[in-house]
């Protein structure tokens, strides 16, 4: 299924203008905040490859309401919603991933 969709938004995570969602990715004020300010492309960076390093690199779970918090408190960090630091993640001194 394709959808046409040339929608732009000034990407706060790049800092041009760039192709926006076709929809926000969430209901509510979060997924408004993103689609207004977030594009199709800083969007799938954070979905498909930056939330599961996150989460796996944390071990967080998503059924404790404490780790949910990090993982959207990470997720507006990576996108440049907030303002702070992202979390390391793939840090070869740090966990398993250590190559020797």
């Amino acid at each position: 299924m394709t959808t046409e969709n040339n929608r732009k938004v000034m990407c706060l995570k790049f800092g041009e203008e760039l192709q926006g969602l076709s929809k926000p990715p969430f209901a509510g004020e979060m997924g408004q905040k993103i689609y207004d300010n977030i594009s199709e492309k800083a969007w799938k960076m954070w979905n498909e490859d930056m939330q599961i390093k996150v989460l796996n690199e944390y071990r967080l779970n998503m059924g404790d309401p404490a780790d949910y918090q990090k993982l959207v408190d990470q997720m507006f960090l990576f996108l440049n919603l907030k303002e702070g630091d992202v979390v390391e993640v793939e840090n070869a001194e740090r966990g398993r991933g250590k190559d020797s």
